[in-house]
């Protein structure tokens, strides 16, 4: 049979750098393409991009803002997707009342750090909320892959990309639908997508598998590349070839 395809969709302000382990890992296993999403301002249009240039039948992964996407991919064109990845990601729309309101004030004071200061000023700030697990904050070469893949990015991208997490949309009632073989998962220390909302993801997809990777944050594939690696090996195996 045909190997299959394997689209690895980016999260925020993260190019193909976030999916570089994975990549080489699984690419005796699949047809390995990673997206981008330009200056595309809508988890819609991201996902419509990656539909329109996928072939009949593909496995989709995404991180972060890349599985809020992913989830739009499934949306769209549930019926082509074989297997699904969301790592280090989330499902519910931005809250209402207070909680919505913060979010969106601190998204837009960051917008306002990146315009004034520069990008890897605002990858530096981001760093230490910590995006990434406390300890690995002294791994040099992590630290500077992140913020130069951050700086990769321009303003108007964020800007762009800012706005579709804003306008997010709410994909519970998704998840109990989805059919194909999906795997959950996060770093145990992920301060920002954290386990309990991947635990609730996990147990309303049916044909789910729930992985937590110790001592990781945020930037799962970046901070422990084999485990992660080793997980979505496992999950693509159980996908099989199309």
């Amino acid at each position: 049979m045909a190997q299959q395809m394997l689209i690895l969709i980016p999260g925020l302000l993260c190019d193909a750098a976030v999916w570089t382990a994975q990549a080489a890992a699984l690419e005796d296993l699949a047809r390995i393409r990673i997206a981008e999403h330009g200056l595309r301002d809508s988890l819609g249009a991201m996902a419509e991009a990656i539909i329109a240039h996928a072939p009949p039948r593909f496995a989709v992964a995404g991180h972060s803002m890349g599985g809020r996407v992913a989830l739009e991919v499934v949306r769209r064109a549930g019926s082509r997707v074989t297997g699904l990845a969301l790592l280090d990601t989330g499902y519910l729309p931005v809250a209402s009342g207070d909680a919505g309101e913060r979010e969106r004030a601190e998204r837009h004071k960051l917008l306002e750090l990146a315009r004034s200061e520069g990008m890897r000023a605002l990858g530096r700030r981001w760093l230490r909320l910590p995006m990434v697990y406390i300890d690995r904050l002294s791994d040099t070469q992590l630290v500077e892959d992140i913020l130069d893949m951050f700086e990769r990015k321009s303003y108007a991208v964020f800007e762009a990309q800012v706005r579709a997490l804003l306008a997010r949309p709410d994909a519970s009632g998704l998840l109990p639908t989805i059919q194909c073989s999906t795997l959950v998962l996060c770093g145990r220390d992920d301060a920002w997508s954290q386990l309990q909302a991947h635990r609730e993801m996990a147990a309303l997809i049916p044909r789910s598998t729930l992985i937590s990777i110790p001592e990781c944050g945020h930037m799962a594939t970046m901070e422990r590349p084999q485990a992660v690696s080793q997980a979505m090996r496992s999950w693509l195996e159980s996908v099989g070839p199309t």
